[in-house]
């Protein structure tokens, strides 16, 4: 499977599950279940329930996909907090 042959989408957390993984419902309503992608585990990003994350699924099976980013919530809702 070619990488561009995924599927991107953002969701939120809402159970984290043994083993580095996780719950994560997509804008739509569904619910996949996502691991943490190597980059990702491997710099220690912690992933909490309520993180806004970027998800990539198989076109194979959409149940299950990979986490490859997660979003600095705290930063997007407020921009000026780094400027102190």
């Amino acid at each position: 499977m070619a990488n561009d042959d995924a599927i991107k989408a953002e969701g939120i957390v809402v159970e984290a599950l043994p083993g580095a993984n996780f719950k994560v419902q997509l804008p739509n309503g569904y619910i996949v279940t996502a691991y943490m992608a190597g980059k990702v585990y491997k710099s220690r990003t912690r992933v909490l329930v309520g993180d806004r994350v970027t998800v990539v699924l198989s076109p194979y099976d959409l149940s299950h996909g990979r986490i490859i980013w997660r979003t600095d919530v705290r930063k997007a809702q407020n921009p000026s907090a780094d400027e102190n």
